[in-house]
């Protein structure tokens, strides 16, 4: 049965709801104001950050005689090329040698890196076992130990393996990364269900198979993340290398400007290799992260939201 309002009971007819309306808020120029001072800001961010690389850019086209002879923001005839050339050309072409060693040492040991994280933080997070966690601490604790503090010690441990001035020298301590064993633990907690390798155990898959055919797909973000962090860092390592090198055929691209900068006083010639080389190191970086942004930017989100 409906419940229906009943009318007053005198004759005056029944008074109208008020509607009152709601002031309107006027603009005011704090919000104008406020948009201008942050993109401001931003825009000054922006100049900042891009003027190394914009000099950079500008300084790799100049021949040696407009290095000096033009201030360093200022256009002279593009000598890019000829400058390229002359980089490759040098010393028989060790720069293309040290470039090859940086993409062996970053690309290789990034994706063996990468692989040795997974499998700990997978391990980590998916299986039971005694002292699991007091071992998890302690490779968080690795974290906030400096790799200059270890570079000694790893190459007196190199030293009496044999393996001083070698490229196991750089690439196998490059395999421990604690920072993305914390990171695949992270991932795997948030992609892999348990439920899933379960069902996958249940249709007689293997644990390895398991985490090959089930697991690794899942994890295919975090891969490429961690991947991403262990190739800058390989990339831009430099202290690991100086301390085990000796050959300068073994040198990655960082160490060999390095020396060839320590030289400028006596060869004013190496300024344009030094620029040139330097902007030409940055480029795998650049190309790497354009590449694999849309992975890195799912892959930073992982865990956030549960």
């Amino acid at each position: 049965m409906a419940l229906t309002a009943e009318a007053p009971a005198t004759g005056a007819p029944a008074a109208s709801p008020v509607r009152t309306a709601t002031p309107r808020r006027r603009p005011t120029g704090t919000s104008w104001s406020s948009k201008a001072a942050v993109n401001t800001i931003l825009a000054i961010v922006a100049v900042y950050t891009l003027m190394p690389l914009s000099w950079l850019l500008l300084n790799a086209t100049k021949s040696n005689g407009d290095l000096f002879g033009r201030p360093g923001f200022q256009l002279a005839d593009f000598n890019l090329f000829a400058n390229l050339s002359a980089l490759f050309a040098h010393q028989d072409g060790i720069f293309g040698r040290w470039m090859a060693n940086s993409m062996l040492y970053s690309v290789v040991g990034a994706l063996a890196s990468t692989l040795v994280s997974l499998l700990a933080g997978y391990a980590f997070d998916k299986y039971h076992f005694p002292g699991k966690e007091k071992l998890y601490g302690l490779v968080l604790l690795g974290i906030l130990v400096p790799h200059t503090v270890l570079s000694l010690p790893m190459y007196l441990m190199a030293s009496e393996t044999g393996l001083v001035n070698s490229y196991w020298a750089v690439l196998i301590p490059g395999l421990v990364n604690p920072f993305g064993v914390y990171l695949a633990r992270v991932f795997a907690e948030s992609y892999v269900a348990g439920e899933t390798l379960e069902a996958a155990r249940l249709d007689g898959a293997s644990e390895l198979r398991t985490f090959r055919s089930v697991a690794l797909p899942m994890l295919s973000p975090a891969f490429v993340t961690i991947f991403l962090f262990s190739f800058t860092a390989s990339w831009n390592n430099f202290f690991l290398p100086l301390v085990m090198l000796n050959d300068s055929a073994l040198y990655p691209v960082g160490l060999g400007l390095f020396n060839w900068n320590a030289t400028l006083a006596q060869e004013p010639q190496f300024y344009s290799f030094v620029i040139t080389g330097s902007l030409l190191s940055i480029v795998p970086l650049a190309v790497a992260f354009i590449a694999l942004q849309r992975y890195w930017r799912s892959g930073l989100t992982a865990g956030a939201v549960k």
